[in-house]
């Protein structure tokens, strides 16, 4: 764990534990497993939470062996147990957020009552059991929490929990390489002595600025024995600075090297299929490899040919350079984005956490957060495709949801299968 996700978690135990009306709903779930409510349910025969009232009793579990989950129950009067005919069973779920849904029970050849419907993930709900056994009307109602725990706003906002509605996006599909930086070709020239003869001045230093024109040196010409002057063939940066005064230039020889970086060729390296996925007009943002500042651009050309060294195809972009603090010869690594395609649900890799053996996010309404597994499809580099699991609109933690799951998992708010 990093040192601020450290800090994070302990600041939120040390918040939660000084405010105690705001402390987690930590009830667990009895037809599933294991509850943390304050009083321990009365268990039936077969495990399930036992509901008793004027003499009658339902028996109430998730069925999960080899089944999607169902609700289950068995009716009794007093002890003794009752055929499944002789009364109805109906339950009555409402979870987070005000959402209803109903699951009525039928008789089956076990002697039992189940319902055809399924219980979805999480098992996190207010319920209401409406039975009828033998013409009496029967009714209980309470809470089976899972996955679920309560944290006040200002508790949330100091501990750098964030929240986003859940939305339509795009899913790109990226390839990472590397690559160095090299000046524009056409934009390096050289400020060449005409004449042989002793070098009597020289006017610039590597890494200055100069204009086309500007007088870079003086030469004694040999030939004539009068001065004349070396100038600058473009503007741009003096990359070198190959003579000494009193030294003799050569009719010639480059005095000063000078490269024009207002703007940088990246030639990024391809390897084996991918460089068949790659063509000219995408996206790429270049990352520097020193300290990781980024640059957006779009991919201008894939070379013909093979980089003889490293095997590998050369796909060149450029870049704007006029503040000068991209320098050639600099690794930069870069993604190119091949392709993206719209989903109609995404949200953030940062929201994403395991919880027992779902890949979850957690959602907040008012207060209260709660897990929901999600059914996942296509991801890139910072965001996934959601095909279930949630709805549009729906508020997911989009920062430390790792807290959230801390707090949930500390308080046992939740149950085993």
């Amino acid at each position: 764990m990093k040192a601020k996700d450290l800090i994070g978690a302990l600041a939120l135990a040390l918040l939660l534990g000084a405010c105690g009306k705001d402390a987690p709903e930590a009830h667990g779930h009895e037809e599933g497993g294991g509850h943390a409510e304050a009083e321990e349910a009365r268990k039936g025969e077969h495990g399930g939470r036992l509901l008793e009232q004027s003499g009658y009793a339902v028996e109430l579990a998730i069925a999960e062996d080899g089944t999607p989950p169902k609700y289950q129950a068995w009716l009794y009067e007093g002890n003794k147990p009752l055929p499944a005919a002789a009364g109805t069973v109906e339950i009555r779920l409402k979870r987070l957020g005000g959402i209803a849904e109903n699951h009525l029970l039928k008789p089956q050849a076990d002697g039992s009552l189940m319902a055809a419907s399924i219980v979805g993930e999480p098992h996190s709900f207010d319920v209401e059991v409406l039975a009828k056994i033998e013409g009496k009307a029967l009714r209980w109602a309470y809470p089976s929490y899972e996955g679920r725990t309560r944290i006040a706003a200002a508790i949330a906002a100091d501990s750098g929990i964030r929240v986003a509605p859940v939305g339509p996006g795009v899913i790109a599909d990226e390839h990472e390489v590397q690559g160095l930086l090299t000046p524009v070709e056409g934009r390096v020239a050289n400020a060449m002595a005409r004449f042989p003869g002793p070098i009597r001045t020289l006017r610039a230093n590597v890494g200055d600025q100069v204009r086309a024109g500007q007088a870079l040196a003086t030469v004694e010409s040999n030939l004539s024995l009068t001065a004349y002057t070396v100038s600058a063939p473009i503007s741009g940066v003096v990359l070198a600075r190959n003579a000494s005064v009193g030294s003799v230039a050569s009719e010639g020889s480059p005095l000063f090297e000078i490269a024009d970086l207002s703007s940088l060729w990246v030639d990024l390296h391809i390897f084996g299929s991918d460089a068949q996925h790659i063509r000219p007009g995408v996206p790429v943002k270049v990352t520097r490899m020193s300290d990781g500042a980024t640059v957006e651009t779009v991919l201008e050309r894939v070379l013909p040919g093979t980089a003889t060294a490293s095997q590998s195809t050369v796909a060149r972009a450029t870049i704007a350079n006029a503040d000068g603090l991209w320098r050639p010869g600099s690794a930069v690594k870069a993604r190119i984005t091949v392709e993206q395609q719209p989903a109609a649900l995404v949200v953030p890799i940062s929201a994403l956490q395991n919880f027992r053996d779902w890949e979850v996010v957690f959602i907040r309404v008012g207060d209260t957060y709660e897990v929901r597994p999600v059914e996942l499809g296509k991801r890139d580099a910072d965001q996934v495709e959601v095909l279930s699991g949630l709805k549009a609109g729906d508020a997911v933690v989009t920062e430390q949801s790792y807290l959230i799951k801390a707090d949930i998992e500390k308080s046992g708010a939740s149950h085993d299968h």
